[in-house]
């Protein structure tokens, strides 16, 4: 995997996103109380250079319960272009966190605008569902492998624990990152992507059956 730069810890052009990412933090981590937990040692190590990070789909809140996950890292999140027409679609696009895509017409100008993101080194975040799955997990979109291979960069899966209540704790499973590329073989043929795609989506099940039980990983809270 090639060499990445490295995420700048201060940068004028993301100053209003660190200015949200800092005043939203303390009501966050007051009402949500996140508790990380991962399923071995190397996927608590922190994520360094690129990364594509996938997860499954619970509400509208998901980014929010990302961004406390991994709260070390800027993140940039890839939306359906209907979005950034909504009331708060001026917002979002203000702090430069969006990736808008154009899901019924994806062509080549969504895809590199996911893939220069992470050839820049940046964390990028998508919901390969799709849409919010209603309590039952849907089926992967493969796009996600292209763009992590021509991103240069691991795929790495979280899952997001539906919470019962308003005032319930936000619990995150954390995987170790996925080298799509080593997977491939470094060609992206059909059939391989087709084949890491369900790899990928039985991760995010495997996820979904430890987020029932409490003893199996470290934790941190």
């Amino acid at each position: 995997m090639s060499k990445q730069p490295k995420a700048k810890l201060f940068s004028l052009r993301c100053l209003l996103m660190d200015f949200v990412r800092l005043t939203g933090a303390l009501p966050g981590l007051v009402w949500l109380r996140p508790k990380r937990r991962y399923t071995s040692a190397q996927a608590k190590k922190r994520i360094r250079g690129a990364a594509l990070v996938i997860s499954n789909h619970t509400g509208f809140l998901d980014p929010v319960f990302t961004m406390l996950t991994l709260w070390y890292r800027r993140q940039y999140f890839v939306c359906h272009q209907a979005f950034t027409e909504t009331k708060a679609g001026p917002f979002f696009r203000a702090t430069g966190c969006l990736i808008p895509i154009d899901a019924d017409n994806f062509g080549v100008g969504s895809f590199r605008a996911v893939t220069d993101n992470l050839n820049g080194g940046k964390v990028v975040t998508i919901f390969p569902e799709g849409h919010i799955n209603g309590g039952q997990m849907l089926t992967f979109q493969s796009g996600m492998v292209l763009m992590a291979m021509q991103g240069h960069c691991p795929i790495v899966p979280l899952f997001i624990k539906p919470r019962r209540h308003w005032y319930s704790r936000l619990e995150v499973i954390v995987d170790a990152p996925v080298d799509v590329a080593a997977l491939c073989g470094g060609k992206p043929a059909f059939a391989k992507i087709k084949e890491i795609t369900q790899l990928l989506q039985d991760r995010e099940a495997y996820l979904e059956q430890l987020a029932h039980h409490t003893t199996y990983t470290e934790e941190s809270t």
